[in-house]
């Protein structure tokens, strides 16, 4: 048997992507270039396919390779480069300073991990089964983590660019989960979700465009000024 076919293999890939996942996640709280930002969730996007392409790979799941396709096709390649463009427009580079400072956003995201491994622990305890059938369930902890983090992005940041970052991001962790504990929920409803989730991201790029017009600002928190 050749090593990249041994699942043991595959299983130290996937841990190893999913933690390169969770790190960009937090590098996300941490940095405040858009451009970065925008940068490292496409990183974090391609990672994602790769993972999800490993799991099809070693137990034959033709529809985790369409998952993994469509997440490489528009989240690591179109949406960046679309949300990279907006940027360029608006001429807007940084974020201003979010609720909460970058030194104690990365504490309380590192609380959302130890959160996250805490509420998964007994959930993996369930699913643990051997060999390929258990390819990818020690991700799910860094599922959890991806969404409460990128929960926490959307309440704490300012830029609504980069709460559209972390509406996606969000996604993301939700994708890991469906991945690494199902393998995939049934084609029709995979794509659903990614659908849904692609057209408000497109739907907010565009009102994020039009704030700026309008506003001359993408400080979402000057929103809660106007009058009716």
């Amino acid at each position: 048997m050749l090593f990249w076919q041994d699942p043991q293999f595959g299983d130290r890939m996937i841990t190893l992507m999913a933690a390169l996942v969770l790190v960009l996640q937090i590098t996300m709280v941490a940095q405040r270039w858009l451009v970065t930002n925008i940068r490292a969730f496409a990183i974090q996007s391609f990672l994602l396919a790769c993972i999800a392409n490993t799991i099809a790979y070693y137990n034959g799941a033709t529809h985790i390779y369409i998952a993994a396709a469509l997440t490489l096709m528009f989240k690591a390649i179109l949406l960046p480069v679309i949300l990279q463009r907006l940027v360029s427009r608006i001429e807007i580079r940084q974020e201003i300073e979010p609720f909460v400072n970058v030194p104690l956003s990365v504490i309380i995201s590192g609380f959302l991990t130890l959160l996250a491994y805490v509420v998964a622990e007994p959930l993996q305890t369930q699913a643990a089964l051997p060999g390929v059938a258990g390819l990818g369930r020690n991700t799910l902890p860094v599922a959890i983590a991806l969404f409460l983090i990128g929960f926490f992005m959307m309440i704490n940041r300012r830029k609504a660019v980069t709460q559209v970052l972390a509406l996606l991001s969000l996604e993301n962790g939700l994708f890991l989960a469906a991945i690494s504990l199902t393998y995939g929920m049934p084609l029709i409803v995979e794509l659903g979700i990614f659908f849904d989730v692609l057209v408000a991201a497109m739907i907010l790029a565009i009102l994020v465009y039009r704030i700026r017009e309008t506003f001359d600002s993408m400080d979402v928190s000057r929103l809660s000024r106007l009058k009716g």
